[in-house]
């Protein structure tokens, strides 16, 4: 399925699913926090560590197959996320809170 994202989120997913870090990066503003499976990931460089050893762990990629804007500037994404874990793939989503054209927040799991 093809869908059009906000540009900051669909950069996110083109950089980590690429594994081109910088461009995923990029996405998100300096202070930008990440909540991923209990733990809380702030500032670029520490979800820049976060993503390589994401991606270490569990060679993941990410399929969009839908989103919708809520309140706030908050983006919720559902995807199906493949890799090197047990049932994959997965359906999981993605809680986005956008600052003007960069992510200030991301929630995964939710």
């Amino acid at each position: 399925m093809t869908v059009s994202l906000p540009a900051p989120i669909a950069r996110y997913f083109a950089g980590k699913n690429a594994r081109d870090y910088a461009t995923a990066i990029s996405a998100f503003v300096p202070s930008a926090v990440v909540r991923d499976e209990g733990h809380r990931h702030e500032g670029q460089a520490a979800i820049a560590a976060w993503m390589e050893e994401t991606t270490v762990r569990y060679d993941d990629r990410a399929d969009v197959t839908g989103f919708a804007a809520e309140a706030g500037g908050r983006i919720k994404v559902r995807a199906s996320v493949s890799g090197n874990f047990p049932g994959s793939p997965i359906a999981i989503g993605f809680v986005f809170t956008l600052e003007g054209e960069r992510i200030a927040e991301l929630e995964i799991g939710s």
